[in-house]
Order: C-alpha cells, then sequence, then structure tokens
C-alpha cells in the first residue's frame, strides 16, 4: 500500500478542520439554546406549581430524551420544509441538538436546585433581596457548582453528537470526511484523522471543567 502524498494528507487535513469548525459553531450554538431553555424549564419545575405547567414539561423532557436525536433533526430539516418552512443544515442542526440538550438540562438544573437547602432562599429574601436578585445572587452560583459534572459531560457529549449533523448535509467533520473518502479513498487515514479532530475539541473541554470543579470545590487557587 503506498504512502499519501503530501499534498492528500494537506487536503485531508485542511478539509477536516474545516468541518471541525463547523462542528465548534453547532456545538456552541446548541449549548447555549440548551443552558437557555434548560434552565427556564428547570426554574418553572422547581418554583412554579402549576400541574398543567408540570405535566406539559414532563412531557416535553420525556419525548425529548427518549426519541433519537437524528429523528429530531430530520423533521426540523426535511419535515419542515415539506410544509415551506426551509432551515438550513446548520440552523436545523443547532436547533434539534439544542432542543434535546433542554431536555437533558432540565433535569440537571432542577436536580440541582432542589438540592439546594429552602432556608437559602428564604434568607436571602428575608436580608431585602428580591426573587430575582437570590436567585441569581445566591441560588445559582451553587446550582452551578453542583451541577458541573453533569455539565462537563453534556458539553463533551454534544461536541461528539454534531456528528449526527452530516446527516442533513451539515458540513462538519463526519460529512467532509465521507466526501473524502470517495474521492481520495483514503478511508483509515480520514478517518483518524476524524477521530483526532473530535479528540482534540472533546479533551480540552473535560480539562476545563475538571479543573473548574477542583477550583469551586477549594482545591486550586
Amino acid at each position: 500500500m503506498s504512502m499519501p502524498g503530501i499534498d492528500t494528507l494537506t487536503l485531508i487535513v485542511s478539509t477536516l478542520a474545516r468541518g471541525a469548525l463547523t462542528a465548534a459553531q453547532v456545538a456552541l450554538g446548541a449549548g447555549l439554546l440548551a443552558a437557555s431553555l434548560g434552565l427556564l424549564l428547570a426554574l418553572a419545575v422547581v418554583f412554579v406549581r402549576q400541574r398543567l405547567l408540570q405535566l406539559t414539561i414532563a412531557a416535553y423532557v420525556e419525548w425529548m430524551r427518549n426519541v433519537p436525536a437524528l429523528a429530531h433533526l430530520f423533521v426540523l430539516y426535511f419535515g419542515l420544509a415539506s410544509v415551506g418552512v426551509r432551515l438550513s443544515p446548520l440552523t436545523a442542526a443547532v436547533i434539534g441538538l439544542g432542543l434535546v440538550g433542554a431536555a437533558v438540562l432540565c433535569e440537571v438544573f432542577a436536580a440541582g436546585l432542589s438540592c439546594l437547602h429552602a432556608g437559602q432562599r428564604e434568607a436571602a429574601l428575608a436580608v431585602g433581596l428580591t426573587p430575582a436578585q437570590a436567585l441569581r445572587s445566591v441560588l445559582l452560583p451553587q446550582m452551578l457548582r453542583v451541577t458541573l459534572p453533569s455539565l462537563g459531560n453534556y458539553a463533551s457529549q454534544l461536541v461528539k453528537d454534531t456528528s449526527i449533523a452530516s446527516a442533513i448535509a451539515a458540513p462538519e467533520v463526519m460529512f467532509y470526511a465521507r466526501n473524502l473518502v470517495t474521492s481520495t479513498f483514503e478511508t483509515p487515514l480520514i478517518y483518524l484523522t476524524a477521530m483526532l479532530l473530535y479528540a482534540a475539541m472533546v479533551l480540552p473541554i473535560s480539562w476545563a471543567f475538571a479543573r473548574l470543579e477542583r477550583r469551586t470545590a477549594g482545591g486550586v487557587r
């Protein structure tokens, strides 16, 4: 078996690196949507005692978590197009992964809020803080510290999940990898490079969250 030339290696690395940039953009957009919506849902679960709302959120969480993310992407990209609503592959990927992530983070945030002692909120209100100030200054910082391990796992998984966006032609790593295989036939090299790129994105996230956990626990100054 002949070794690939330098031009082929350059093509593979540069093309997949372009896909990695797109994957990072999708992960960032989906993560922001998931965190924002997930936090709103968690706050409703913990603080709004309205049965219909609770049942609706529970149904949403169960549906999004038990249906494959790829199916949600297909509905957003192909299903909406059939009724005249056309989303770009990147938009569909961000929305789809973000909505799935919101269901995951809703449970994470709700668990984090529920484990905080109720007296902390009462004490914050007693010293003159408004409910919003008590939430922002007292409850949310503690909740984030408690949920850091789960958030780190979610962030790492989200980057890897961007690979399914290739199924709707989003130009991320695996989309370019498949195209390169058909044009260069360097299958092992291409997929090994793709694996290394995913690792290069995921490992710093894992290390960053691990460091944050140590800092918030007082282990690192």
